[in-house]
């Protein structure tokens, strides 16, 4: 997934992995299979559904099973695939309930900018007074903007929203974001 951009310091444009990124990247989770020859429903979870094309490679399962997309098309909220070797009901149904995933040095580049929820997993928060607030654990997609949860070493949360006035800096070589803490942001100052 990626999110709205913010300032950020560009890693290089070489399309490899950065240290500590993931190899590889789920873009999607096997469902039932459908009609008679082969097809199976995939939910998607990429943004960029429109490189689950003919011709493309996957990795399927926790064995990254390297499979190659013979068909696609829309299907709900999700794509039906055809995948070669697998073009009966009976012989698709073993992919079933299993992750597809691509490497992510083959993940599409994003504008100048933006940046892949993972990446941000992880990143010491930072205010403007150069206090630790924190890393990120989680990222909640909320519809208007993301969140992102922030605990300190006490296990304290705060919920940092992912917009413009306050996410300052992301500075992924130096594993930081810098924040500027609107009032009642800290728990603390909420209750007070």
């Amino acid at each position: 997934m990626k999110s709205m951009p913010f300032p950020m310091q560009q890693d290089s444009d070489s399309g490899s992995p950065t240290p500590g990124e993931p190899e590889f990247l789920v873009v999607g989770k096997l469902g039932k299979p459908h009609g008679l020859h082969g097809e199976i429903v995939m939910d998607v979870y990429t943004d960029f559904p429109e490189r689950l094309q003919q011709g493309v490679t996957v990795l399927v399962g926790p064995q990254f099973l390297p499979l190659q997309i013979i068909k696609r098309r829309p299907h709900a909220r999700g794509l039906l695939l055809t995948i070669d070797g697998y073009q009966t009901r009976e012989g698709v149904a073993e992919l079933r309930n299993q992750l597809v995933y691509v490497r992510t040095a083959d993940r599409p580049q994003l504008e100048a900018g933006e940046y892949y929820h993972h990446q941000l997993l992880g990143l010491q928060v930072i205010d403007e007074e150069g206090r630790l607030l924190g890393s990120i654990e989680r990222i909640l997609e909320t519809g208007a903007n993301d969140v992102y949860v922030v605990n300190d070493e006490s296990g304290a949360e705060l919920l940092v929203p992912a917009i413009e006035s306050v996410i300052l800096k992301i500075d992924l070589d130096n594993n930081q974001m810098l924040i500027h803490l609107l009032p009642g942001l800290l728990p603390q100052e909420s209750s007070a």
